[in-house]
Order: C-alpha cells, then structure tokens, then sequence
C-alpha cells in the first residue's frame, strides 16, 4: 500500500514483512549455502501482494523468485524486480520474444513448443538468450516431460540454437505433505533417473515445493520452490508437526465494528432470516463480507472482540456480515478475523476447516478490495 493512500473502510489485511525476512534466513540456515532459495511469488503473493513480497525474499536472500503466469512475470519487472523470475506454468509461443526482451526464465515442456518459437519468431529478434527450465512430470500429472525419448529430443533442439540457454530443469511432488513418503520417493527416483541422462547438468535441478522442503532435506538439490511455507502456513498438519525451524505468518485480516444494535427475541438477521435471537441480544455489523474474500459458509465461524471468541451470525452478506456480542461494545472496536488479539488467536486453517478446503484458497481468496498494510518494509516494524 503507498504511504499516501487512504482507506476510510476499517477492514485491511496487515503483512508483516519481518515474518517473511525471517522465514527465509531461518530456511537458509536450514538448508546451508549450497541449496539456492526460489521465493514463489504466485497468485499475488498468495494474497500477500506479489511485488513487496518479492522485493523482500531477495533482499532476505532468496536466488530467484518463481510466478505462475507470464502476466505476473511481466508485472514484477515492470514494478522495478530486477532479479531471477521463473514462470512456471506454460507460456504461449508469443511470450518467448517478452521473456527474451525482459530476462524472464519459462518453462518448457515440450519440444516441440520449443521448436515452434525457434521456427516462428525471427532469430533476429532474440538480442539475448531465451533462458528456460525444463519441465518433468515425475507423476504430478500435470505438465512435463515423461520419458526419456521426449527429454533427448528437446535436448537435441536446445543444442541446435545458440539462442537457448538451458538453465534448469525440475519436478513438483504431488504428496510430499502426507505421512506415506512412498509416492514422494517414487517422484524423486524417477526424476533424478531422468536428470542423470542429460549430456550436462545444468545451473539449477529442483525438486522440493514447500513440504519437501521442511521434510526431506535429502532432495534439497541446487534450488528449493519455498512456496506456502514462505508465509508462515504449513502446507498440512503433518507437516506443521514436523517442522525443522518455526515458521512466522506473515497476515492478518483485521475490521472494526460499524453497528451496534440491542436486539429482543425473536429477530431475525440478514438474508433468509437464517438467525433467530432467542433473547435480548447485542449483534454488531462488521464491514466485510463475501465480495472481501469472507465466505458465505464461514456463517458461525468466529471473530475475536476484546480478546475473546465471538460467532458470526446470519448470513453473510456480500459487503458486511454480523456477529454476536456478549455485551455492548463501541463503535469503532477491533475486530479481528485472522490473526492474534490478546491470548486468542484465529489461523487460515480454522477458515480452511469450516469450508472445507486448505488454506492455501483462503489466503488467495483476500480479494483485490481489501487494502494490505505493509509492517517491516525497512527492515523494522511500523
């Protein structure tokens, strides 16, 4: 958020950029110098904000930060991000002329998408090295490369043109955050067998998303995709009991009471009349909703008020919903909705819980209207 903006609506997510400094240097201690940190900075920073996150993961130290989109990539190098960015997912043959323009690394994951840009664009065009990482699919089932033959070939047309530099090549386990290590081992088996077949290694062989990262340091390699962790939140239960060093979080969702009402029995409340006072009860008005990323099936989660748990009550409405009150409070009271008040303190993963889903879709799901609030940006809280 610029210094000069001004936000009249309470509601706002605070990031502590501390939190993020701090997981990186605690993850490179972990780790030790040889393994290379590759901040993922996707989705907006999973909600985070993708250029102050990105700004502080490489001046904590990270070697590169990775998005998922070409869109994002250019985003961060016209914000002024200056260091290694990855993309990820698949880039149509338009964006390799960008890439090359921009210094942005793609991925690859086919040849012959690879022999399409070598065959469509100009070679004149390419001023600089096109710089990719190749794609295996180890068992993802997602994108990449399955088998040698397919490898070899792209191989044969990296090597006929000056104009590609191979980079990188890597993998994404799919359940490296469950128990059972038996698929994770699989993934990693079949991925080095095929990284081994190279005519040379290349700079960077990753593996490890944020859950292999924590629990198998053995696939560390030359470079780890610190994604989740990166903000404090573990990619599973499992994991979080395993963790090597503690994670900081890194937000908050924070409001304030706009409305104060007595209420006797017998009212109802918002859409459907889905609540019912059943006595003389104090319902406050909290200026957030749907439309802000508050889900219409958190309807009884709870807020923190005065330190304390508070319900949710009726339906939550697009632009505001309500909550119970145990007594009257002003206007203009706290209220906090993720994050810590007092002794109390209200994770993403009790949001994840109610609706089903992981925390992950909750921090992505803060939307764009919902201002962030940027704490340690010089390396000292504000």
């Amino acid at each position: 958020m610029e210094k000069n903006s001004i936000h009249y609506r309470p509601t706002h997510a605070n990031v502590n950029l501390d939190a993020i400094r701090s997981n990186i240097r605690n993850l490179k201690e972990y780790l030790g110098s040889r393994t290379s940190v590759i901040a993922v900075v996707k989705a907006d920073g999973y909600g985070h904000g993708e250029v102050e996150i990105a700004s502080v993961a490489f001046e904590a130290g990270a070697n590169m930060v990775s998005v998922a989109t070409p869109d994002e990539a250019v985003r961060l190098r016209m914000a002024g991000i200056v260091g290694d960015i990855l993309v990820m997912g698949p880039s149509p043959i338009s964006f390799a002329k960008k890439a090359v323009e921009l210094g942005i690394t793609i991925t690859v994951a086919d040849g012959q998408w690879l022999q399409s840009v070598l065959t469509d664009i100009d070679a004149d065009d390419f001023e600089k090295q096109l710089k990719i990482h190749i794609k295996i699919d180890s068992g993802m089932g997602r994108i990449g490369l399955r088998d040698v033959e397919s490898l070899q070939a792209l191989v044969l047309i990296i090597e006929s043109s000056e104009k590609v530099l191979l980079d990188g090549i890597f993998t994404h386990f799919a359940c490296a955050d469950e128990e059972d290590s038996c698929r994770t081992e699989e993934q990693f088996t079949t991925f080095m067998e095929l990284v081994q077949t190279l005519p040379e290694k290349p700079r960077l062989v990753h593996a490890s998303n944020s859950a292999a990262t924590l629990l198998y340091p053995e696939y560390a390699l030359d470079a780890v995709r610190f994604g989740m962790s990166l903000y404090g939140i573990t990619p599973s239960e499992y994991v979080r009991k395993k963790l090597p060093f503690r994670l900081k979080r890194s937000l908050s969702l924070e409001s304030e009471l706009a409305y104060v009402k007595l209420l006797e029995a017998g009212n109802r409340i918002s859409y459907g009349g889905t609540y019912e006072t059943t006595e003389s009860e104090w319902i406050g008005s909290i200026p957030i909703g749907y439309a802000d990323g508050l889900r219409r099936g958190l309807r009884g989660q709870e807020v923190l008020i005065d330190g304390k748990r508070m319900p949710l009550v009726g339906t939550i409405c697009m632009d505001q919903c309500m909550v119970k009150l145990p007594r009257e409070f002003l206007v203009g009271e706290k209220v906090v909705l993720i994050g810590r008040q007092g002794e109390e303190e209200i994770k993403m993963e009790e949001w994840a819980e109610c609706l089903s889903t992981i925390p992950y879709e909750i921090a992505v799901s803060i939307t764009k209207r919902v201002p962030r609030i940027y704490t340690g940006k010089d390396g000292e809280s504000k």
